[in-house]
């Protein structure tokens, strides 16, 4: 067996590990926010309304695990959807 199927993450773990990362309402509500587009951060604060250090807290889980991207515009960070699937995943949920 190589070292990369020994590492390699079962479906069932990833898809467990995926959906704690979701088990958060302000990581939800980013998700359903960024729907309709990228959003620059302080368009998000304003609709989230937590404090800036959870928002950026929630903002770099959601980074790391590949979810979300972000680009530097200027001073202005932009927040986007990193694929459909996430958003096709939010609409099912309703």
């Amino acid at each position: 067996m190589t070292r990369a199927a020994r590492t390699q993450v079962p479906l069932y773990q990833a898809k467990a590990e995926f959906f704690r990362m979701l088990g958060h309402p302000v990581r939800i509500r980013v998700l359903e926010l960024l729907q309709d587009g990228p959003m620059p951060v302080r368009d998000l604060r304003c609709a989230v309304e937590v404090e800036p250090s959870n928002l950026s807290q929630q903002l770099a889980v959601l980074r790391r695990s590949g979810i979300v991207t972000a680009t530097r515009d200027g001073s202005t960070v932009v927040y986007a959807l990193a694929g459909g699937d996430v958003a096709e995943l939010m609409r099912a949920a309703r």
